[in-house]
């Protein structure tokens, strides 16, 4: 009975293998740039961050199947590399020896990209699975609805109009109450006497004929 136990213990890591190849049908090639991402700050990847990467493929599974089956157990890794690089696989939790197809992972990563991410503290550039695209940011949902922003935005206009009319009609009042004042001070120098100056037919006044007297009629000395 031992004899059995170890031998199937003796098969599972050679099974796994057999179902994680590079380039497979249904895998998957992950790289990582951990001290480009983090510099000073990067970890070094271990047996422990594998297996955290093995848990957040499970739980990404977990999510988009709606199966808790899904566990540790059922991502394999292969193909290691130090810098670092690897290929995984993910099993079928009621059958083992069978692969979840690839568009079934892809679509599992696409939906928690951002809490894989959030595991290794990488981005999309750093933490790059082959094949699968960048996820786009979603959107940024204002906390204002949007017709509520369009409304302030014209009720500002209008408002800013308004004030462009008042004050283009007080200056204009201004100016024209500073011309009656000049007309009425410029009057004021012109009148004397309540007469007008401008009513009298010359700068010089008026001649008095009885004064004048003909150059021809002067007496020669």
């Amino acid at each position: 009975m031992l004899a059995r136990v170890l031998l199937a213990l003796s098969l599972v890591p050679a099974l796994a293998l057999a179902l994680c190849q590079p380039d497979g049908q249904d895998a998957y090639k992950v790289r990582l740039s951990i001290k480009t991402a983090l510099g000073a700050n990067a970890y070094e990847w271990n047996e422990s961050e594998q297996f955290l990467f093995r848990a957040t493929l499970a739980f990404a599974m977990r999510k988009y199947t709606g199966q808790e089956t899904f566990n540790v157990s059922s991502v394999i890794v292969c193909n290691e590399t130090p810098r670092v690089s690897f290929w995984f696989v993910v099993t079928n939790p009621n059958d083992t020896t069978t692969l979840i197809p690839k568009n079934g992972v892809e679509e599992a990563i696409r939906l928690s990209r951002n809490r894989i991410n959030s595991a290794f503290l990488l981005s999309d550039k750093t933490l790059q699975f082959v094949g699968i695209p960048p996820t786009l940011a979603p959107p940024s949902q204002p906390s204002l609805p949007v017709w509520l922003i369009v409304f302030g935005v014209v009720m500002g206009i209008v408002t800013a109009g308004i004030l462009a009319l008042i004050i283009s009609g007080f200056i204009q009042r201004k100016k024209k109450e500073k011309t009656i004042e000049d007309e009425e001070e410029k009057q004021e120098r012109i009148m004397e006497n309540g007469i007008s100056f401008e009513t009298l037919e010359g700068k010089d006044g008026v001649n008095n004929g009885a004064y004048s007297h003909d150059e021809d009629r002067l007496t020669q000395l």
